[in-house]
């Protein structure tokens, strides 16, 4: 409730990632993303270190088992567009909403 009340903005609970170790990776790269930036879906591979690796970490982000916490939401297409949450577009655009994040604006990929 603190998080949907605007009072919490990170999470320091532990989290068992159960996963392969790329999966891993992927996740842990979302939890650094900060509360109310985006990234998109090229951003985050490249920050990994393989843009061939795009629909492997789409699928990994997919698969992620701790929306909120593991925050998949903060990843958006190239151009800023809404794509792909589990939850729906409209729960994603809410959680972005919530966190004041600019649809337009993605975080550099390079400061995390």
């Amino acid at each position: 409730m603190e998080y949907f009340n605007g009072v919490r903005k990170d999470f320091d609970l532990p989290v068992l990632l159960v996963g392969s170790e790329f999966q891993k990776r992927v996740w842990e790269s979302l939890m650094e993303i900060p509360y109310g930036r985006t990234l998109s879906y090229m951003g985050l591979t490249r920050k990994l270190g393989d843009e061939k690796a795009i629909r492997a970490v789409a699928r990994a982000i997919g698969e992620n088992a701790h929306s909120i916490i593991v925050p998949c939401h903060r990843i958006l297409g190239s151009d800023g567009s809404l794509t792909g949450y589990a939850g729906g577009l409209r729960v994603k655009k809410k959680l972005l909403q919530l966190e004041g994040a600019s649809l337009q604006r993605e975080l550099d990929f390079e400061s995390l």
